[in-house]
């Protein structure tokens, strides 16, 4: 089966210090996939990586067959790969309605609209016209995930949708899921609550330091493994492939 995304040998830098070392990813058309691991694993730079917000080799990052490593993360969004990104990003002088248009902006056509996203967060209806910033942490990041969706992407990055919001905001949101996928929608969610990454999850990647210390299917993987991987306990395990 072709990948619709992969990654090969990627690296990444901030100025001299390396924080990516040789990641080797592989996501299939339609999965749910979670990358897990603890703060400073390289889990968002992975992700910035993939959307063109870190700079990466053109040849290290393939969508849909295609070298995108590098390229301007406008043109990557036109290509069809969106992100959530991590603390919302909301843009403060911009309502609701007006923050989740922008996600409009790439031209691509798809089933996202804001009727559709207003019918899924129907809080969201309501506040439309109030600034973006001023609603909750959870109405913010469903804002986030909604100006995403509005680009009506083939590949959706969710960088820790549950950082910071309770935990049946967290479930709210997550609930969201199932109608996201429903159409074939594939999804990367970074995620810091191991327990929702298996349960949502078809595969999980896990990080530390910097590179891939486990990976295999969500329903397989034991707590064991995970923790090993997770703390770097030097087991690198891997479970069968899809």
């Amino acid at each position: 089966m072709t990948a619709l995304l992969s990654t090969t040998g990627l690296q990444a830098f901030y100025g001299d210090a390396q924080a990516l070392f040789g990641i080797d990813f592989e996501l299939h058309a339609g999965e749910l996939l979670a990358v897990i691991g603890a703060n400073g694993a390289g889990k968002s730079t992975f992700l910035k990586c993939l959307a063109g917000l870190v700079r990466a080799p053109r040849e290290a990052v393939l969508f849909k067959g295609l070298p995108i490593g590098g390229l301007a993360p406008g043109e990557i969004v036109r290509r069809g790969l969106a992100m959530v990104p991590e603390g919302r990003r909301l843009f403060a002088s911009l309502s609701v309605e007006e923050n989740l248009l922008m996600g409009a902006a790439s031209g691509r056509s798809g089933p996202w609209n804001l009727k559709r996203l207003y019918e899924m967060f129907p809080v969201l209806a309501h506040k439309r016209a109030e600034p973006g910033t001023s609603l909750s942490g959870g109405q913010q990041q469903m804002v986030a995930l909604g100006r995403a969706l509005m680009s009506n992407p083939e590949l959706l990055l969710c960088d820790e949708l549950s950082l910071g919001l309770a935990p049946i905001v967290i479930r709210e949101i997550y609930a969201a899921m199932p109608r996201i996928t429903a159409e074939g929608m594939t999804v990367v969610i970074v995620e810091q609550d191991v327990g929702m990454a298996q349960q949502v999850s078809q595969r999980v990647y896990c990080l530390q330091e910097g590179r891939v210390s486990l990976s295999g299917r969500s329903s397989e993987l034991t707590r064991e493994q995970i923790s090993q991987a997770y703390f770097g306990l030097q087991a690198h395990a891997e479970a069968a492939a899809p």
